[in-house]
Parts: structure tokens; C-alpha cells; sequence
């Protein structure tokens, strides 16, 4: 478990001062994949260095595994970070050495024996599907192979928790949804807590648990994926998962025809088998409300299938209200549009 405890982080002198994090508090649960988003400047990555302590807070505490380690000194902190692993943006491999012995570094380090080193890279070289590439360099790797050997090198001392620094940033689509897969896998396989820094929301749609979005050092929203991307409640998660959400300029000019003539607006969310159900056409047979479809997507967060339809409303005032309560009773989300 990570637990952070009014973490502040403060850069610069007496005379000019940044201040990156601000009392922050967030907990991360064993076996959970946790995602934090946010912009460029917003704290993500001090946060996640704060974890390990490459970036030592200024104020508050850090507990990982039930150990505070901001009350380490150098040799425990160093024992502790063994059960952290961390994976980077652009790998930070060793480009004069093979895959193999950048996975073998972390275990030559802490001095274990030739037989146990070479047991463990062999398995993590399976784990990670590299067991071809273990003699070639990082030059003679694709982008995805290299980060694939970082997440190898990250869980070589076995660790309980697994930081990801924009872990797929530099990569293509393609090579970035393989990369999440693996990480999943992994979550699944070995039950290991991941936490992950982004500014994609598909990132986080895809394979996390749960999500805090940061800005200006501090979180501005926190919960489930599912709740936190279907109902989001700050401006800047809205902003992020706009993005993300087609149909934006044609429904907007829609919205701007149909709303003088009357016509109500409605956004309708669908979570889980709902999302394949005839909810929809079988209410408005009953109220006898006309419909249309202005915007429509089906997709997942994680495992989890969702819908969401953006509809207009034609019909008596009483058979509107009626449609958009017998969708509510069946446990739909009915928004309004303004």
C-alpha cells in the first residue's frame, strides 16, 4: 500500500520558490493499479519521485508497505527502494550492455549469486516475451522492446509496488496498448500494485482501478475510473475526457438548433450488460416519446463495458419526464444538456 501524507514539495531558495505539491494527500491499496493525470506542470512527476523519495518532500510523509520512509536514514531507504521498482519515459537502459545484463544490473547490485541472476532474467525475459533478445543491445531494440526490458529490469528484486513515469509516452498507439496489456498482465499474475502517471486519459481507461486528476500540486478529483470518467466533476477532468469523446463541434451545433424550438437534450450513460440492452427503444414504445441520436459511443474502462448516447427528446412535457424516469428506475444515468 502507498500512503501519502501531506506531502509538500517545495523547489528554490528563500528569494524565488516553486511550489510543485501542496498538501497532498492520496492512498493507493495493495493489488490496485492506481493512474494519476494531469497536465504538463502539474505535479505528476514529483509526485511519483516523491514515492521512492528521488525527490525528498519538504513536508509530510511517505509510507509504502507499512514503512515511512521519510523517516529513513540512507541505508534503510536503500533496502526499502529495492522493493519499488520504477520504469521511465525514454527506458534509461545501459546502452553498453545486453538485454540480459540490464535486466541482471538491479540483482548484481545487491550481490546476489551468478545462479539466482541468471534463474530470475530468464524468467522475466518469458515474462516480458524477450527470451529471443537477451544478447542484443538497446540500439537493436523497437521502442516497446526497450521498455519492455525497463519493466523486466523494474521487478528484478521482486518488488510489492511498481512506479510507472509516463511509461508510454514514447511510444505509438500500437506499441502503448501492448505495453498496458503487459502491465495488466503482470498486475493479475503477481498481484502487484501499480501506480502510474499519464496525460492520456485512454491510459487509464484502459487498465486502471481507480484515478486522482492533479493540478496546480494539489488533487482536484479521486475515485473509480468508471465514476471519475462517466460523472466527472472538475473542469479540468472534463477537459481531459472531452478529448477523448467524439461528436464535439456537430453536437454542439446541434444542441444550438434544436434547444430554441424546445427540444430537450439528454445524455444518457449505459455501464456494463446495460450497454447492450434495448433499454432505450422499449421505454419510449411505452411513453411514446419520439427520439433521435446526436452523439453515441460504446467503449471500455478496463473490463468494464459502457455506452453513452446523446439524444433529443420529442413529445408531451409529462411524456418526456415519464421517458426520462423509467430510464433512471432501470438504473440509467439521464443527464441534461444545457
Amino acid at each position: 500500500m502507498i500512503e501519502l501524507k501531506e506531502i509538500t514539495k517545495v523547489y528554490g531558495s528563500k528569494q524565488k520558490t516553486t511550489t510543485a505539491l501542496s498538501g497532498l494527500n492520496l492512498t493507493v491499496e495493495k493489488g490496485q493499479i492506481f493512474g494519476v493525470i494531469g497536465h504538463s506542470g502539474a505535479g505528476k512527476s514529483t509526485l511519483i519521485r516523491c514515492i521512492n523519495l528521488l525527490e525528498r518532500p519538504t513536508r509530510g510523509e511517505v509510507w509504502v508497505n507499512g514503512v515511512n520512509l521519510t523517516r529513513l536514514g540512507k541505508r534503510e531507504l536503500q533496502q526499502q527502494r529495492r522493493r519499488i521498482g520504477m520504469i521511465f519515459q525514454h527506458f534509461n537502459l545501459l546502452s553498453s550492455a545486453t538485454v540480459y545484463d540490464n535486466i541482471a544490473f538491479p540483482l548484481k547490485l545487491a550481490g546476489s549469486d551468478k545462479a539466482k541472476i541468471k534463474a530470475k532474467v530468464e524468467e522475466l525475459l518469458v515474462l516480458v516475451g524477450l527470451e529471443a533478445h537477451s544478447a542484443k543491445y538497446p540500439s537493436q531494440l523497437s521502442g516497446g522492446q526497450k521498455q519492455r526490458v525497463g519493466i523486466a529490469r523494474a521487478l528484478a528484486s521482486d518488488p510489492g509496488v511498481l512506479l510507472c513515469d509516463e511509461a508510454t509516452s514514447a511510444l505509438d498507439p500500437q506499441t502503448t496498448d501492448s505495453i498496458l496489456k503487459l502491465l495488466l498482465d503482470i498486475n493479475r499474475k503477481l498481484g502487484l500494485t501499480i501506480m502510474l502517471i499519464t496525460h492520456e486519459m485512454h491510459v487509464i481507461q484502459s487498465i486502471c482501478d481507480r484515478v486522482a486528476v492533479i493540478h496546480q500540486g494539489g488533487i482536484v478529483e479521486e475515485g473509480p475510473v468508471t465514476e471519475v470518467f462517466l460523472k466527472p466533476q472538475h473542469p479540468v477532468t472534463k477537459e481531459f475526457i472531452s478529448r477523448d469523446v467524439a461528436g464535439g463541434e456537430p453536437l454542439k451545433q446541434a444542441i444550438e438548433l434544436l434547444k430554441p424550438k424546445g427540444i430537450g437534450i439528454y445524455r444518457i450513460t449505459f455501464l456494463g450488460t446495460q450497454t447492450y440492452e434495448s433499454t432505450l427503444s422499449e421505454v419510449v414504445s411505452e411513453t411514446g416519446v419520439h427520439f433521435a441520436i446526436l452523439q453515441g459511443t460504446i467503449s471500455a474502462i478496463k473490463d468494464v463495458p459502457y455506452g453513452q448516447l446523446t439524444v433529443s427528446f420529442e413529445g408531451k412535457p409529462e411524456a418526456v419526464a415519464q421517458t426520462v424516469a423509467k430510464l433512471q428506475q432501470r438504473e440509467l444515468d439521464v443527464e441534461v444538456i444545457d
